[in-house]
């Protein structure tokens, strides 16, 4: 049989390829050659038709047909073949083929090979496709070599064994006598690799992380470390731009951020040595800015001293007069995570922040708009305002959305004057009328309603905005709500803070004529429009048969909505004429947007009451139906009994109704079948533990003192502590107190909780301490459930969990079974 070609002729010919279809021909045809001689056992040849397999596979065409034949040269005695057959190995071999368990073998032996080359090979095939039952085998092997006196070897069996440890944690105690020297090495490849696998065991283990804190003193050591690398001369072999081996100090601040991690003692050794790092960094090179990164994450994350922080954001502020746009978006990224805990020292940058807003590049710009809004407070909301506005203006589509509604919510926070606030929002309307919230109309009128003394110049601005252009339909809706309330006033000249206008009521009447037939016109403006024509009949005098025109000819209105509108318009003014100027009479001051009459209900974490009127709800309630129909969804369905709110003594209608629309049709025990009577709640037959606390008893027995707490839930930096109590006037009571912390380094806002329990039993959740579960673990929020167990079943609960986290809502469902047995008992 003939020599078949040479890796680098079949390089070539597959390159002179011009057509896919011609380069498949080609590869096909070597395949059927290599393949012809793997079945005649060609050892000659075996390495070299191996070398070309895997050229094709990076290519991206099937080698697989070539993992035995790796297999083989792994198990010859020349170097050039093992090299090979390792690398086919790499590449072809991974732990869902059982093929690769039969090296296994092989492995052991080179990694106790008398040549150095040959267990380096070894140890990088089983660092990059180790099964754990592989590395189960060979960690012994691989600690060994940790020991050695050779550097070459230990880099790479530092880099093995953290391989093994993601594996297999549970080996990973192995491996922590050889860590004790790994630091006083030192070539540069070998302290790299160690730092990366202590990384690697601090941040599996919390006590792997004790240790090394306490008993190894490692802080200590990669100070030393950090600060040779910064006083060293010039060294040509780890230089990098001028800097000694940044690769090195970006991995011991790595590690070093971890361990300083709330620990006092390990931040104040090293707050000095990031300092040194933060001003002595050259920032005229890439290298030198990814180091200062580094410092920056470090010195944010650790319990660093304030003037340290303040340098760190000073670093940060310099990186954004950088030329480079990546520098700019990670410097505006990392202001953004810290302006909640440093935000004085963020103002300082606010300028350099508000020029970011006119950057081409839109990541950059995004992260500086929201960077903008979260700087924003009563003292810069005039200057910031203007500046955002401008934006609004002249930002792409898809900002506006986003921009107009933080402008909406800054305005509402910080307004300095109600004339600002509502110039400000009109502003918002004008520009970007297309893109605001849904609830941008009725609350913008609800602050005209408020603002008494400014309803002649808002209907004065209003109307002037809305000549001739229709295409903010929000803006319209207002205006046309503002004329039909206020237009009297328009056409009187009453407007003291700007020069009146001469308006007369036919002009007036012109311009909602126009928006009713204006093509730009939706239903729901046409709507505003009509009925402010309508009350207009009770504020003109001279226009009132024109109105009755105007209204008459929409009663055959295609449109159902405008339809039934003018018909009952038209019957106000045929047979309730007498009735009509009482029913259109101006509108009071609206101190809440309400759904469900003067006072709102919220339903927060299951209880509901009512808040009061100068109160703003919290996100979580009123929950629509199909909300709370999901939750029960969620669950289990029809085994779950869904939370008994505690009745307040007195409730508008509507109330009862959100109550039955939330427990679903679920049966209640002594739930009544009939419909509740309209003027009170639903009369749910509470058991005797919902009067637990008007009782003159003490509330709980010393029963409590022998029942363990125990965490029922504890993902992203959320823990949730549930701690038991048994209710002195009714033992089939467990009482439980909720604990919610969190240890990342944003508060979670707006967070509910929600819990369900089976059939058997009956729940009772109260009012949380607060919405609000502080950063670092500062501070908890309480709650307390309730549970009836009369059959002292064994309790189980489901639980439902709902907040905001770093501007996203989060959501999880979690159930608990691990209740200690005297908690029911």
């Amino acid at each position: 049989m003939p020599a078949p070609i040479r890796l680098r002729e079949l390089i070539r010919t597959i390159r002179t390829a011009r057509t896919q279809a011609e380069e498949r021909e080609m590869i096909q045809k070597e395949c059927a050659a290599i393949r012809s001689s793997f079945r005649e056992e060609d050892n000659t040849y075996r390495c070299r038709n191996v070398a070309k397999l895997l050229y094709m596979h990076m290519l991206g065409y099937p080698a697989h047909f070539g993992q035995l034949e790796c297999l083989k040269l792994i198990a010859s005695q020349k170097f050039t073949d093992k090299r090979i057959g390792y690398l086919g190995a790499m590449l072809l071999l991974d732990e869902r083929q059982d093929v690769h368990l039969l090296m296994t073998n092989c492995i052991k032996n080179d990694l106790n090979h008398s040549t150095q080359f040959v267990q380096g090979l070894a140890l990088c095939t089983l660092g990059c496709m180790g099964s754990s039952e592989m590395c189960r085998d060979l960690a012994g092997e691989v600690e060994k070599l940790l020991k050695t006196s050779n550097s070459y070897l230990r880099k790479k069996a530092a880099l093995c064994a953290v391989h093994v440890i993601r594996k297999v944690p549970e080996l990973m105690e192995m491996f922590l006598p050889a860590t004790k020297n790994l630091l006083n090495e030192k070539n540069h490849g070998v302290l790299h690799t160690s730092v990366v696998l202590l990384t690697e065991m601090c941040e599996r283990s919390p006590d792997m992380l004790a240790h090394f804190r306490k008993n190894e003193k490692l802080v200590p050591q990669l100070v030393r470390i950090l600060k040779n690398l910064i006083m060293s001369g010039y060294s040509p072999e780890h230089d990098v731009s001028g800097i000694s081996d940044p690769f090195l100090q970006v991995r011991i601040l790595r590690l070093l951020r971890i361990l300083g991690r709330n620990d006092d003692d390990s931040s104040e050794a090293m707050n000095d040595i990031l300092a040194q790092v933060a001003t002595n960094t050259e920032t005229s090179k890439n290298v030198g800015n990814a180091i200062l990164y580094e410092t920056v994450l470090t010195i944010m994350d650790i319990k660093s001293e304030s003037g340290l922080r303040v340098l760190a954001i000073n670093i940060l502020g310099r990186f954004l007069l950088n030329n480079d746009k990546n520098i700019r978006y990670v410097a505006l990224t990392s202001l953004l995570k810290t302006v909640q805990t440093d935000h004085n020292a963020v103002q300082r940058h606010r300028s350099t922040i508000v020029d970011c807003l006119k950057d081409l590049d839109v990541s950059i710009k995004r992260r500086a708009m929201e960077l903008s809004f979260a700087l924003v407070n009563g003292n810069n909301i005039r200057g910031m305002m203007k500046e955002l506005l401008y934006f609004l203006d002249s930002c792409e589509p898809e900002f506006k959305a986003d921009c107009a509604s933080g402008i909406f919510l800054a305005a509402e926070k910080y307004a300095p004057s109600k004339r600002w606030h509502i110039d400000t929002i009109m502003r918002v309307l004008t520009t970007a009328g297309s893109y605001v919230r849904d609830d941008a109309v009725p609350n913008l009128i609800q602050l005209i309603t408020n603002s008494v003394e400014m309803h002649a110049y808002t209907v004065q601005r209003l109307y002037k905005a809305i000549l001739g252009d229709y295409s903010q339909q929000p803006l319209v809706q207002v205006a046309a709500w503002c004329i039909g309330e206020y237009g009297d006033l328009l056409v009187s000249g009453q407007c003291e803070e700007e020069e009146p206008i001469q308006v007369t009521e036919d002009e007036v009447l012109d311009i909602l004529e126009s928006v009713l037939i204006s093509n730009m016109s939706t239903s729901v403006t046409r709507g505003y429009a009509l009925t402010a024509i309508m009350k207009l009949s009770t504020r003109f005098t001279c226009t009132v048969n024109r109105i009755k025109k105007v209204v008459s000819i929409y009663g055959s209105s295609i449109d159902v909505e405008l339809q039934q509108r003018a018909v009952e318009y038209n019957a106000l003014f045929k047979k309730y004429d007498h009735m009509r100027s009482a029913l259109l009479e101006r509108m009071p001051v609206m101190e809440k947007v309400t759904t469900n009459g003067p006072t709102e209900i919220v339903q927060t974490n299951g209880e509901t009451e009512p808040a009061p009127l100068e109160t703003k709800p919290p996100p979580s309630g009123p929950q629509p139906t199909s909300q709370a129909n999901d939750l029960l969804d969620l669950l289990g369905g029809n085994d779950i009994t869904p939370v008994i709110p505690t009745a307040p003594t007195s409730k508008p209608a509507s109330a009862g109704g959100e109550l039955l629309d939330l427990l679903g049709d679920i049966t209640l025990t002594g739930a009544p079948a009939a419909a509740p009577a309209p003027a009170s709640v639903p009369q749910i037959s509470q058991p005797p533990f919902l009067l637990d606390g008007l009782s003159s008893q003490p509330l709980f027995n010393d029963i409590a003192a022998g029942i363990p707490s125990i965490t029922a839930y504890s993902k992203n930096g959320l823990k949730i502590e549930f701690t038991f109590e048994r209710s002195n006037t009714n033992p089939s009571v467990t009482v439980i107190t909720i604990q919610a912390s969190n240890s990342t380094e944003l508060d979670m806002t707006d967070f509910v909780f929600q819990a369900a329990v089976p059939k058997t039993f009956q729940l009772q959740l109260l009012s949380p301490s607060s919405s609000i579960v502080p950063a670092f673990n500062t501070g908890t929020i309480t709650q307390v459930i309730k549970v009836l167990n009369p059959q002292k079943q064994q309790l189980r609960m489901r639980i439902k969990l709902t907040y905001n986290h770093k501007g996203s809502a989060m959501q999880d469902l979690a159930e608990v079974n691990n209740f200690p047995p005297q908690s029911w008992q």
